[in-house]
Formats: structure tokens, C-alpha cells, sequence
């Protein structure tokens, strides 16, 4: 019984230390049709310390949830123009 215990407050504290480096940013992207927020969500969400990815076409925006002690905001745009889009940073946490 005391090893569930300790599992479960393990478990709790892991999960509130990721929260601690959980960052959004938004981004704003030069998209003009259905394949460009297909590329962008077929190779985002495999950059490392991603953990979510919404691609908004009507706004030209991507934002994008991520652990801050794996990756950047910088380095998640260098990331998205690496696939040939335009992209700046509107807002991040």
C-alpha cells in the first residue's frame, strides 16, 4: 500500500515539475492553402519538447505548447521556415 502511495506522489510531482516548463507560443505563418498546414502538421509536432500543436488557417496562425527545457520559441521558428515559410512570433508566454 505505501508503494502505491509513493508512486501516486511521484507521479504528481513529475507531472507539476513539466507543467513548471510548459510554454505556448504563437506564431504568425505565411500558409496559403491545405498542404502548407499539412506539412506543418506532419513535422511540428516531431520537434523535440513539443507536446501541442493547433494550426489556425482563417488567422495564418500556429500555436504551439512546449516544454522550454527541451526546445524554444526561437528554435520551433527556425524550425517552421526550415519547411520554407515566413513566420514571426505574435505572443508567447
Amino acid at each position: 500500500m505505501m508503494a502505491i502511495v509513493f508512486a501516486l506522489l511521484d507521479a504528481q510531482s513529475r507531472e507539476e515539475k513539466s507543467l513548471k516548463y510548459t510554454m505556448e507560443v504563437i506564431f504568425r505563418v505565411g500558409m496559403h492553402g491545405q498542404n502548407c498546414k499539412d506539412r506543418i502538421e506532419r513535422n511540428i509536432p516531431f520537434e523535440k519538447g513539443v507536446k501541442g500543436l493547433k494550426v489556425n488557417m482563417e488567422n495564418k496562425e500556429v500555436t504551439v505548447i512546449f516544454n522550454s527545457q527541451k526546445t524554444s520559441a526561437e528554435e520551433l521558428r527556425n524550425a517552421i521556415t526550415t519547411l520554407g515559410f515566413t513566420c514571426g512570433v505574435i505572443n508567447k508566454d
